[in-house]
């Protein structure tokens, strides 16, 4: 049985990542991409579809662990009652894709423990079994395109039961190496390199990558390791950055909204150009920008909500049915069926992303204007129709509030880019739409009644996703609708004071019902709170979201605060983006609070 998701950590090199336990188990890693076939997938099952254990021989009394500084090497400390170890992991950064080297460093720190390392195999999602032979004095493991190569001095043996085990003893001052290389099977071999060596280099360049970070204030460790994070979920040759690292982690244990998160969706753009303009990472931005730009390329009637990593357009969905899920949360799915829904708000999402470029001073492309003219020629004829809004909801389409307001703001960024930077385009035009979308939206989204914005037409439901409305510009943060939507969230969307997305009741969106608080949405309300005037609320707010991280800062994508557990796909991007966007924001009101101050 796999851990609890809190219990995982993450290493990554910017083409897959890892998730490691607590207790020294390395329980998912697809090679040699993020969407790539696991080759330890025993976090949706168990430990015979795949893991590579480290741990002590005997009894641990003690354990802890940390990232090293603002790196994603991630150290756990084992003690014994012969002594204490530190397992040191890593996914040595590189520049090039062909090999990978996943590194793991078992140092004595004191006295003298016996270890033990239990290593099964398994590409194809679990039930593949590679052939396994020695070579260059380790186990070699070809399983069709893959092929992996163990270099370590502990003498590795193959079991009946085709698991590779090893028994070795550390003593204080030594470090005992082992590294896992991927490389194509079709190529003659790989090439060795000192697994010390690879360690300096890395710490190095994880140093050099962090330091750049800008942003200042008291949730700054906060930022960094969400920036982090970010870094290793993305893919480097194309810019793009997956959503979370896993598949089909589920929202609720038990439930079947498990999803595969591996992909980049449009959605996610704004967000993330957002927190990384304003940390001062500018060429991560621009590589994020050209993906969106290349991957949304062509007719606007084809851009989807999401693309593969490279852009690829086809994600198709499929069940695997021999792995039983995280904790027999059944379905485990690969693809995810949603690039094929029509949801509105990615037209907004897009033109708000390309503006903000715009904004921070990013070199312009000279055809992200061009494609804002298609795209906004095309939504005119669409945005009345109904479709399956931001939740990806799998019922019958409706005309989502928050889909025909990202409408309204795909229009009014156009109109921002011509009064502000001297494009050209339709302008009068554009604000006539502008206003009938207003319009529209206000006589059919708005509950007079209870003074709230509903979540589509003609519903009484609410949505969390109406918090973004002083953020978009839709309404001014004064503006007493905007209060009402607040204050109606804060009624009934609200669970131990986070925010659900919407009702959980059976058929709210073509689904069984079931799930946690969402963690995004939760910051959208500190954020909204502060925007609003309730500075101290949205900081009590945001400090207790921050305590819901993991000892190594980590969110996932949703939180069960009954059980005190984190629940979905992990790491989640759409979580860590927030933490940075609200702490930035916060770290803003704060330093115009102190200004003000020293002017009195």
């Amino acid at each position: 049985m796999s851990s609890p998701i809190e219990d995982y950590g993450i290493i990554g090199n910017t083409y897959t990542a890892a998730l490691v336990s607590r207790g020294g188990s390395i329980d998912w890693l697809c090679l040699p991409r993020f969407d790539s076939e696991s080759v330890f997938g025993a976090l949706l099952g168990e430990p015979k579809h795949g893991r590579w254990l480290i741990e002590p021989a005997a009894e641990v009394v003690r354990r802890s662990r940390r990232y090293r500084g603002d790196t994603g090497i991630l150290e756990t400390q084992f003690e014994t009652a012969e002594g204490c170890v530190t397992l040191i992991d890593f996914i040595a950064l590189t520049d090039r894709e062909e090999q990978i080297d996943l590194i793991r460093l078992v140092r004595g720190d004191k006295g003298r423990v016996p270890m033990r390392t239990e290593l099964i195999m398994r590409f194809d999602y679990g039930r593949g079994i590679p052939w396994v032979r020695q070579h260059f004095g380790g186990p070699q493991a070809v399983a069709g395109p893959n092929a992996l190569q163990f270099i370590t001095p502990v003498e590795l043996r193959g079991t009946p039961d085709l698991t590779t085990v090893g028994e070795f003893t550390v003593e204080a001052g030594e470090t005992v190496p082992f590294t896992m290389t991927w490389y194509p099977s079709h190529h003659h071999g790989f090439r060795y390199r000192d697994p010390f060596e690879r360690l300096l280099s890395t710490e190095t360049r994880w140093h050099d990558w962090s330091g750049q970070c800008n942003l200042q204030g008291p949730w700054r460790d906060a930022i960094i390791r969400s920036l982090i994070t970010l870094r290793m979920l993305t893919y480097r040759p194309t810019g793009c950055i997956v959503a979370a690292a896993t598949t089909s982690l589920p929202e609720w244990i038990g439930g079947v909204r498990n999803w595969d998160y591996r992909y980049c969706w449009i959605r996610d753009a704004t967000f993330t150009l957002y927190a990384l303009l304003t940390s001062g990472y500018r060429s991560e931005a621009r590589a994020w920008r050209e993906w969106l730009l290349r991957a949304a390329a062509g007719h606007p009637s084809e851009m989807q909500i999401m693309y593969g990593l490279a852009g690829e357009r086809r994600l198709p969905e499929f069940e695997i049915e021999w792995l039983p899920g995280y904790e027999n949360s059944r379905p485990v799915r690969i693809g995810n069926a949603a690039h094929e829904q029509l949801q509105l708000d990615v037209y907004g999402e897009l033109s708000d992303a390309l503006y903000t470029c715009r904004r921070f001073g990013l070199e312009s492309n000279p055809h992200s204007w061009q494609m804002t003219l298609k795209l906004l020629e095309y939504l005119e004829t669409i945005w009345q129709r109904p479709d399956h809004g931001m939740w990806e909801s799998r019922g019958e389409p409706r005309h989502f509030t928050f889909s025909k307001m990202m409408c309204w703001v795909a229009f009014d960024r156009a109109i921002k880019g011509i009064d502000q930077f001297g494009l050209k385009g339709p302008r009068a035009h554009w604000e006539t739409v502008r206003e009938k979308i207003f319009a529209d939206v206000m006589d059919k989204a708005f509950d007079r009644e209870r003074n709230t914005f509903v979540q589509s037409y003609g519903s009484r439901d609410l949505d969390a996703s109406l918090l973004l409305i002083p953020q978009l510009g839709f309404l001014p943060p004064e503006d007493p609708r905007v209060h009402g939507t607040v204050a109606a969230i804060e009624r009934e969307l609200m669970q131990d004071g986070f925010v659900c997305r919407y009702p959980s009741r059976p058929g709210a969106d073509g689904l069984p019902p079931g799930e946690g608080v969402f963690l995004a949405c939760s910051f959208w309300m500190a954020n909204t709170l502060a925007r609003i005037g309730r500075r101290d609320d949205a900081v009590a707010l945001f400090e207790r979201l921050l305590e819901l991280r993991n000892d190594l800062g980590l969110l996932s994508e949703e939180y069960d605060p009954v059980a005190k557990r984190l629940l979905g796909n992990f790491p989640q991007a759409f979580s860590h983006t927030a933490i940075i966007n609200t702490a930035a924001h916060l770290g803003e009101l704060e330093t115009a609070s102190a200004s003000r101050g020293n002017d009195d």
